[in-house]
């Protein structure tokens, strides 16, 4: 069935765009705005990339109140992010990695990259344009980049100060206010920038144990600051600072006992819960980045070196119940992660004919954990698992990549990428009554080295002025690793291997009248998937031999007068196991985990000249399957439909709007666990209405 409705979609996708082509030539197409983007690391047309790729620029940001990673992330055709015990990005079939904190999507502000899963977030002050880059990016942007890029983009000051102000009051007493400024210190030559963003929500949800109205509460701020020197029109130096804070508590949902299947749970008990430990999750980054840029005659270096130190805290209830007798009983976690890393690159300056970029990069990165630990009872008393550890990693890469032209229609880029990566472990586990001292029982020493080549290939033809046709095919790559929390067996037992995968690709993009639209078709084998499964409470990453994941996506805006926009994307995918055999069963065709059958959005926007607009965006999501543990077998979720409004109001800078989110009170479940304790519920968030104000000079 899913197949029959995958080709049916794609049959439909090239019946739009064939219509399309037809009026390829309307004079029309050229009222549109042209589209630049740096994803091969050079400026360029987006028709010319030979690629999928989703651009935002700040005033639609603001305009939809995308203020974080995952509000932008349902912009994307085939990209979730779900909220659970731990967050998950699902791109194509590909989710993070455990035990290597690897997201399959890597965040990348001004050359600074997040990769890291347990902070996937970044602020969007300043912010010019966001640029999703779709499909394997490893070649230019690293061994973590197996799914997509996030590419933000921030405003280049001026001599001028330029700035905005705003916040905003909603449900729940969901407080925000944020802030930008930048402006020329001394005139053509030293910049200063300043942002920051406060928010907090009390939650909807109430933990009747303690009575505490305030269950899932949120806090989180964000602050940055540079410095841009421009001593002459060819030497550049900017130095970035930022910090970010994250403080979650509770649980948008709640457990049952294990087996529990998911059709059994319902938003309104996900209301009023009863968890009998506070459950609270705190994340601090401190990161750095210093830029140095040099402009030759021909060629432009770059430097960009970072640095960034991850903090990360919980402590959880055990079974997110109460009255079981597991009471009392917490997991914990304590780590700090520490990276550092250098690229120098070297690119043409051409802005046509052959272009250009090769370098090399080096990272290290050190992760301490411990204490790290779950609880349990035992005669009466509680005794703990603590895993104490420290993982040093090393990465060194070589990369290039071209972009050739072959006559006047036709260009062809290849891409390579060669990187090594080593990576150690020491660990320590500690099994023995809470407070009370002891040597470890089992301790752990693993070393792997993994090699890898990453190549990448597109050709693509000019049909005309307004439309690109392309084909490509691109390798991706996510390291490997080491479980976190093994109880015995070998360094071999406890390593899981890098997963690969191989995407091909075949789009078309272009403007007609007063459209823009892209349209891709992607076929990806992936090799070694990163699996999850219990064992003894506990969870593990292993390897599953192959799987494979086909789909379409389609973006589409269309002026439909001066004043009124409407835009939409679409996204299907089927993802499924190809070989993949615990041992005790075989899940061969089974449909990968967290992976929707489809998604998109379909949005509407006004503008009249007096400062008057409105907008409206309706999302939707397909069936999700989940792993049900204590059955051993595949279910799903159910599908959904979401939709925002705003209204507001410009005058002479200002911008006053009123919002409604989740407008038809859409109950909706995001994320679903079955492990061999509990079974385990998420929802997205009820109805919320909110106001705003906002500033900018």
């Amino acid at each position: 069935m899913r197949i029959t409705t995958t080709l049916t979609c794609l049959a439909a996708t090239g019946g739009i765009l064939g219509a399309g082509l037809v009026q390829a030539e309307d004079p029309a197409g050229a009222t549109l705005e042209t589209i630049t983007v740096t994803a091969n690391k050079v400026e360029e047309d987006i028709t010319d990339v030979p690629q999928s790729i989703t651009v935002i620029d700040d005033e639609v940001l603001k305009e939809k109140g995308i203020q974080d990673i995952p509000d932008l992330i349902n912009e994307i055709p085939n990209m979730t992010f779900s909220s659970g015990i731990d967050d998950n990005v699902n791109f194509r079939g590909l989710s993070q990695s455990m035990f290597t904190n690897n997201s399959p999507v890597v965040i990348y502000i001004d050359g600074l990259a997040y990769s890291n899963a347990n902070s996937f977030d970044a602020s969007m002050n300043n912010v010019e344009r966001i640029e999703v880059l779709r499909g394997p990016q490893g070649t230019l942007y690293g061994k973590d980049a197996i799914g997509a890029v996030i590419n933000i983009v921030t405003k280049e000051p001026e001599n001028q100060w330029h700035g905005t102000i705003g916040t905003e009051y909603g449900s729940y007493n969901n407080m925000q206010g944020a802030f930008n400024v930048n402006g020329a210190l001394i005139q053509d030559k030293l910049y200063l920038g300043l942002n920051g963003r406060y928010q907090q929500d009390d939650g909807w949800i109430t933990n009747d144990y303690y009575d505490d109205d305030e269950a899932n509460k949120s806090e989180s701020q964000n602050l940055g600051a540079f410095l841009l020197y421009k001593p002459t029109d060819r030497f550049s130096a900017k130095f970035t600072l930022a910090n970010d804070s994250y403080e979650d508590h509770g649980y948008a949902g709640y457990a049952l006992a294990a087996g529990t299947d998911a059709s059994e749970f319902n938003r309104d008990d996900a209301e009023h819960i009863s968890f009998d430990r506070d459950t609270v999750y705190e994340t601090d980054i401190l990161a750095q980045s210093l830029q140095l840029k040099y402009e030759f005659d021909s060629v432009t270096l770059t430097s960009t070196t970072t640095h960034r130190d991850l903090e990360d805290e919980s402590v959880r209830d055990i079974d997110y119940m109460a009255n079981t007798p597991m009471d009392g009983l917490v997991s914990f976690v304590n780590q700090d992660t520490d990276t550092w890393t250098e690229e120098l690159r070297l690119s043409s300056n051409n802005t046509e004919g052959l272009r250009w970029v090769a370098g090399v990069y080096f990272d290290t990165e050190d992760v301490e954990g411990g204490p790290i630990g779950i609880q349990r009872n035992r005669s009466g008393s509680v005794y703990e698992y603590n895993w104490d550890s420290e993982t040093d990693s090393q990465t060194m890469a070589l990369f290039g990549q071209a972009m050739i032209p072959l006559g006047e229609r036709f260009e062809l880029t290849l891409g390579a990428r060669y990187q090594q990566i080593d990576k150690e472990m020491d660990m320590d586990v500690y099994y023995r009554p809470v407070g009370i001292s002891s040597d470890p029982y089992y301790s752990l020493h693993a070393d792997e080295t993994w090699d890898a080549f990453l190549g990448k290939a597109a050709l693509s033809y000019r049909l005309n002025d307004n439309w690109t046709t392309y084909a490509s095919v691109a390798q991706g790559y996510m390291p490997g690793g080491f479980n976190g929390n093994p109880l015995s067996g070998s360094a071999e037992d406890n390593t899981f291997d890098p997963q690969r995968s191989i995407n091909y690709e075949i789009g078309v993009k272009g403007k007609f009248n007063r459209a823009r639209i892209a349209a891709a078709i992607f076929y990806m084998e992936i090799e070694d998937i990163h699996i999850y499964k219990f064992e003894n409470s506990m969870s593990t990453t292993g390897n599953a031999d192959s799987a494979h994941s086909l789909g379409a996506e389609l973006e589409l805006t269309y002026f439909l007068t001066d004043s009124l926009e409407l835009t939409a994307a679409l996204g299907i995918i089927e993802a499924e196991y190809d070989d993949y055999d615990t041992g005790t069963a075989v899940y061969d065709g089974e449909s990968i985990e967290n992976t929707p059958s489809y998604s998109g959005r379909i949005g509407a926007a006004y503008y009249h000249p007096s400062g008057f607009y409105t907008r409206g965006d309706v999302r939707f999501q397909g069936e999700v399957p989940y792993y049900n543990d204590i059955n051993g077998e595949f279910r799903e979720l159910d599908d959904y439909i979401t939709a925002d409004v705003k209204v507001g109001y410009r005058l002479k800078g200002y911008d006053i709007y009123a919002f409604c989110n989740n407008l038809t009170d859409e109950e909706y479940m995001t994320t679903f666990l079955s492990s061999n304790n509990k079974s385990l519920a998420t929802y997205g968030d009820p109805r919320t209405f909110g106001i705003g104000v906002r500033y900018t000079f």
